[in-house]
C-alpha cells in the first residue's frame, strides 16, 4: 500500500497584505512539505469579490518571493473555481443532504436575535429544513442550506490541538450557496482541499470552529478529511492580541526595516514552535527538524528586540558580497533609498565591499548598515551632524591640517600604513591616539561614531580622504 504524497498548502484572502501571522502559516505549510518530500500549493482564497484586490493579490505573492517560500504549480484563484463550488452544493441538494431556505433577510434577523435573547449559539432556527418548497413565496432566490445533524457530536483530531469536540445540536445549517449563486468560504474550501488531493491542512487556531462546520460538510459528502493543525495565533509581548504597535505588521514592511529574509524565517520558525533550546537554524536544519509535535498550544510572544539580535547574527554571519546585493535590494524600500541608487556605480560598490567587513560588526539591520556606510556616499563638503560640528573648534581644525599633512606623505595607502602615520604623529605631539581618531573621524564622515577610522581612510581611498580634511582644516 502506498501512501499519498504529501501535499500542503497556503490559502490566504487577499483583503490585505501578507502579515506576520500568514508569513508563519506559509512557512509552517512550506517546512513540512519540503521535510516529506511533498508539495506546497498556494491558494489565493478571492471568494470575497468586494475585499479582494489585485493590490493585495500581488503584496501577498511579493512578500512569500521575498521571504523565498516557493510554491509548487500555479497560483490557484479560487473565484475561478466557483462553477465547480455549485455543483457540489446541487449535488448535496439531489442527495436530500441539503436544501433550499426561502427565509428573507427580516425573518434571518430576526432568528437571529431570538437565539442571541436566548443565549442559543445556532442562530439559524431551520425554517426551510423540512419544508415543502412549494410553500415558498414568489421572488425570494434561495441560498442552499447543509442539512447538518441535529444531534451527536462534531469531532476533529487536531495534530497541534488534541481532539477538539463540539456538540451539533450548537451548530447551524450553514449556507453553501448564496441566493445570487455564489458558493460560500466554507464549501469552497472543502471542494478546492478535496480537488487537489490536500493531505494536510495547517492554519491559525482562529479557523478551529471553521473546521467543524467544514467537516460537516466532508462527511456529507463522503469525503475523506485532510490531516488538520491548528496553530496558535501570535500575540504581542504583554500577552494580547498581536496589533500593530507591537508589530502585525505586513512582511513588506519587515523588509523595509532593513530585516534579511532569512533572520524573518528563523525567527518565524520558533514563533510557537520548537526543537530543543536551538535558536540558529539553517534552512535546510529547519526542514530536516520540523515537525508538528514541536508546535506548543499557547500562543507566541512577538518580540522585536529578539528578531533584531537574530538579524545581527545573520548581518555578521553573511559573507560581504551578499550583504552589497541585499544592501542594494532594500534601497527600493526606503525613504533616502533612491538618493542612495543614484549613487552606486563600481566605485560605491568596491568601497562597499571594502567596508563590509567593519560595517557589518556594528549593524543590526540593513538600515543601520545604510546608516553606518554613509561615509562611503556623503557629498563634500559634509554635511555635519550637530555634535560633530560642536567639536570644530579653531584648535581642531589646526590639527586637522596638520594630521592632513602627515597622512599626504602617506603613498601606499592601506588602513595599516595609515594607521603607523597617524600613531607616529600622535607619539611625536605627545597626543593619546583617540585625540587625533576622533577629529579625523568628524572630518572624513561628518559624524562622531563611525567603523574604525582606519578601516574608513582605506574604504575611502588617499585623494577623498585629503579633499575632505581640506574641507574642514584651518
Amino acid at each position: 500500500m502506498t501512501t499519498a504524497p504529501v501535499i500542503t498548502r497556503f490559502a490566504p484572502s487577499p483583503t490585505g497584505f501578507l502579515h506576520i501571522g500568514g508569513g508563519r502559516t506559509a512557512l509552517f505549510n512550506w517546512l513540512y512539505a519540503r521535510k516529506h518530500g511533498g508539495k506546497m500549493l498556494l491558494r489565493i482564497e478571492d471568494t470575497d469579490r468586494e475585499r479582494s484586490t489585485e493590490a493585495a493579490i500581488a503584496a501577498i505573492l511579493d512578500g512569500l518571493q521575498w521571504l523565498e517560500l516557493d510554491w509548487d504549480g500555479d497560483v490557484i484563484y479560487q473565484f475561478s473555481r466557483a462553477a465547480r463550488h455549485r455543483e457540489v452544493a446541487e449535488s448535496l441538494l439531489a442527495s436530500g443532504r441539503a436544501y433550499h431556505c426561502y427565509a428573507t433577510p427580516e425573518q434571518l434577523t430576526a432568528m437571529r436575535e431570538k437565539a442571541r435573547a436566548e443565549g442559543r449559539t445556532r442562530l439559524y432556527d431551520g425554517l426551510w429544513r423540512d419544508r415543502d418548497p412549494a410553500t415558498a413565496p414568489s421572488g425570494v432566490r434561495p441560498t442552499i442550506r447543509l442539512k447538518a445533524p441535529q444531534t451527536g457530536e462534531t469531532v476533529i483530531e487536531d495534530q497541534v490541538q488534541g481532539r477538539v469536540v463540539w456538540q451539533n445540536e450548537n451548530l447551524d445549517d450553514l449556507v453553501l450557496l448564496r441566493g445570487d449563486g455564489t458558493p460560500t468560504y466554507m464549501l469552497a474550501v472543502v471542494v478546492d482541499d478535496h480537488d487537489m488531493a490536500v493531505t494536510h491542512v495547517i492554519r491559525g487556531d482562529d479557523h478551529l470552529i471553521n473546521a467543524a462546520r467544514q467537516k460537516q460538510i466532508y462527511d456529507a459528502l463522503e469525503w475523506g478529511i485532510p490531516n488538520m493543525s491548528h496553530i496558535p495565533l501570535i500575540h504581542g509581548p504583554d500577552g494580547s492580541k498581536l496589533s500593530k504597535r507591537h508589530g502585525a505588521l505586513g512582511v513588506d514592511a519587515y523588509r523595509a526595516l532593513g530585516y534579511l529574509p532569512a533572520a524573518l524565517r528563523n525567527y518565524l520558525v520558533r514563533l510557537g514552535w520548537s526543537h530543543g533550546d536551538q535558536e540558529i537554524f539553517s534552512t535546510q536544519e529547519m526542514i530536516d527538524a520540523f515537525e508538528l509535535s514541536g508546535v506548543g498550544r499557547s500562543a507566541a510572544r512577538f518580540d522585536f528586540a529578539k528578531l533584531e539580535n537574530l538579524n545581527g547574527h545573520y548581518i555578521r554571519h553573511s559573507d560581504d558580497q551578499s550583504l552589497v546585493t541585499q544592501f542594494e535590494k532594500v534601497l527600493d524600500y526606503v525613504p533616502e533609498g533612491a538618493a542612495l541608487k543614484a549613487k552606486l556605480n563600481d566605485t560605491t560598490r568596491g568601497q562597499l565591499l571594502r567596508a563590509m567587513p567593519s560595517l557589518k560588526e556594528r549593524a543590526k539591520t540593513l538600515i543601520e548598515l545604510i546608516s553606518g556606510a554613509y561615509f562611503i556616499f556623503a557629498d563634500r563638503p559634509l554635511e555635519l551632524e550637530p555634535k560633530a560640528a560642536a567639536m570644530l573648534t579653531p584648535e581642531t581644525r589646526a590639527l586637522i591640517g596638520q594630521l592632513r599633512t602627515a597622512l599626504d606623505a602617506v603613498n601606499d595607502w592601506t588602513a595599516e600604513t595609515t594607521e603607523t602615520a597617524m600613531r607616529n604623529f600622535a607619539e611625536q605631539n605627545n597626543l593619546k591616539l583617540g585625540a587625533v581618531a576622533q577629529p579625523l573621524r568628524v572630518a572624513l564622515t561628518g559624524r562622531t561614531t563611525s567603523p574604525g577610522i582606519f578601516d574608513v581612510l582605506a574604504v575611502l581611498g588617499r585623494q577623498e580622504c585629503l579633499d575632505r580634511l581640506a574641507d574642514q582644516a584651518a
